[in-house]
């Protein structure tokens, strides 16, 4: 789905997140996870990256496998920098989006559309057997 490149585009994008995992049957603890990375990848992109070339908004999708395992990615214009992990202190307001959705995904990772400039960045939680 397109969502507006902010804040709002992080809500509207969750509930949708939330309403279509549950309907499909996912465990509610793999639908919270996927919700909040969902929102730090969201968040990370309109705070760090420019939206979709000749738009306001960015991608966000998601997918429920058979084996209970979901997959959340954001596509957007790309920015100055890649995603990465960061190291802040202990009295940052910032800088922990991708470490949590390290301890909570299977696997992440980063996209690069070099033909459009557009980046994406995906994470793969486990089902509820995982």
């Amino acid at each position: 789905m397109s969502v507006f490149h902010g804040p709002s585009g992080v809500a509207t994008a969750r509930r949708r997140l939330r309403a279509e995992l549950a309907d499909s049957g996912a465990a509610e603890a793999v639908i919270d996870d996927a919700a909040l990375i969902l929102s730090e990848l969201l968040s990370n992109s309109w705070r760090h990256a420019r939206p979709l070339p000749a738009s306001q908004e960015v991608r966000a999708a998601w997918s429920h496998d058979t084996d209970g395992a979901v997959t959340v990615a954001v596509t957007d214009g790309g920015g100055p920098t890649r995603p990465r992990p960061g190291s802040p202190s202990l009295t940052a307001r910032g800088g922990r989006g991708l470490t949590i959705i390290g301890s909570l995904a299977r696997a992440w990772g980063v996209r690069e559309a070099e033909a459009t400039g557009t980046v994406t960045v995906w994470a793969v939680l486990d089902g509820e057997d995982g």
